[in-house]
């Protein structure tokens, strides 16, 4: 025998796809379920809606910033966020509780990511991972607990611009009663759709156009408040309108009309804190 022969070394195949595509079917069957409630709720409910346009945006940033140059995987510490989102999915099955099915799914996404090119790539798509996290609805005890104060604050609020404006008014929680008319404000009217759609639009935004950490920070932060007195100044105008123009202008195409007219001035108002960030950094740069 050569013992030069037997010294060389042997050539190693091309890897085999089967083990890639066993475990692309078994990431399938394991979260086919909260894949497709998810979608179903992008679809069907109002509150969840945003993520017909947040999922496909984030998949096309997460393409636009690429891959890192160097990848670095940690297959440990994928396999093990992978174990714990496949036990998660598990146990939220046997309850039933969609939230943390749908966060097992992205975890286990997570897991696969930093499998296969560590966790510098999930730092890299920091902003398509905020953006599809955005997407996924909250539980609904936690959407109402939510809505209930934000509700009675724009109650609250409402009715103190009205007396302000001299219009007789009587708050009782989330009723604002005014002479010949009640004004209900309910949990569609609490300002939690817009606040959603604020935040996730100011972290869009701070994340393309701003550059510091810090200043991103500050906007998405600053979007609550002016997310919740626009809010109340929607709930004025309903309420003004109705007692010194018409009744009618409480509710139906008028009252659509002052809800998409109050989120453009909030739109306006991201705009401009947006470019009074870019200003300061550029000052302390």
């Amino acid at each position: 025998m050569n013992p030069a022969a037997a010294a060389a070394p042997v050539p190693i195949g091309k890897p085999t796809p089967v083990p890639l595509f066993i475990g692309g079917l078994a990431f399938i069957v394991a979260f086919a379920e909260p894949a497709a409630t998810l979608a179903r709720d992008w679809w069907t409910d109002p509150n969840a809606g945003h993520g017909l346009l947040l999922f496909p945006l984030s998949l096309w940033l997460a393409w636009k910033r690429g891959l890192v140059a160097e990848p670095r995987p940690q297959p440990p510490l994928g396999l093990c966020l992978l174990a714990a989102a496949v036990l998660l999915r598990f146990l939220s099955g046997l309850a039933a509780e969609l939230f943390t099915m749908r966060a097992s799914l992205l975890g286990a996404t997570a897991g696969l990511i930093i499998y296969a090119y560590g966790v510098r790539q999930l730092t890299r798509w920091w902003l398509p991972t905020l953006l599809i996290a955005l997407s996924v609805p909250l539980p609904e005890v936690l959407l109402s607990s939510l809505a209930l104060p934000l509700q009675l604050r724009a109650s609250a609020w409402g009715a103190a611009l009205l007396s302000l404006r001299h219009v007789p008014v009587r708050l009782a929680g989330n009723i604002i009663q005014i002479p010949g008319r009640s004004l209900f404000v309910t949990e569609a009217c609490s300002g939690l759709r817009s606040l959603t759609a604020l935040l996730a639009l100011g972290l869009l935004v701070g994340g393309l156009w701003l550059r510091r950490p810090w200043a991103r920070v500050v906007l998405v932060v600053a979007v609550i408040p002016v997310a919740m007195v626009l809010n109340a100044v929607r709930v004025f105008l309903t309420g003004f309108f109705a007692f010194y123009v018409d009744p009618r202008m409480a509710e139906g195409v008028m009252h659509l009309t002052e809800g998409w007219v109050i989120f453009v001035c909030a739109l306006a108002i991201l705009a401009g804190m947006t470019w009074l960030l870019t200003r300061v950094e550029d000052w302390l740069r």
